[in-house]
């Protein structure tokens, strides 16, 4: 699944940029340069919410990029994009095996179409949870 929030990039003197996440609790990172501080953003991001999903929290909605206010005329706020799915792939604890029961002709039309159970019963029971929380 992804997830887009807002964040500031602050330029420091030394050519390194902070990023705070205003709507995440004022998230903090930085990087060395540009590229490495959006590198880095969308790595604590990936984590903040990784971890809070996981731990059973809801999701602050995303603020509009508009929405976002700096204190500094030399920073900028921009969009982070992040795929909970593929972080989870590197990050999270050990799968567990579920048995799935289905109709025998809703297999037949998602084997023709390729489609993974795993995958779609995740973002399902992701989208379920944050309905409940």
């Amino acid at each position: 699944m992804n997830y887009v929030y807002p964040a500031i990039f602050y330029p420091e003197p030394d050519g390194k940029f902070s990023v705070i996440f205003p709507d995440l609790n004022d998230l903090a990172t930085f990087g060395n340069d540009l590229s490495d501080a959006f590198a880095m953003a969308t790595e604590a991001c990936s984590m903040y919410l990784f971890n809070s999903l996981r731990d059973g929290e809801l999701l602050p909605k995303p603020s509009s990029i508009n929405d976002i206010e700096k204190d500094d005329d030399n920073a900028f706020v921009n969009m982070v994009l992040v795929d909970l799915s593929e972080y989870a792939k590197h990050h999270s604890d050990k799968a567990i095996k579920k048995t799935l029961s289905i109709p025998t002709w809703l297999n037949t039309l998602c084997e023709k179409k390729n489609i993974n159970y795993s995958k779609v019963l995740q973002e399902a029971l992701i989208n379920k949870v944050q309905e409940k929380i």
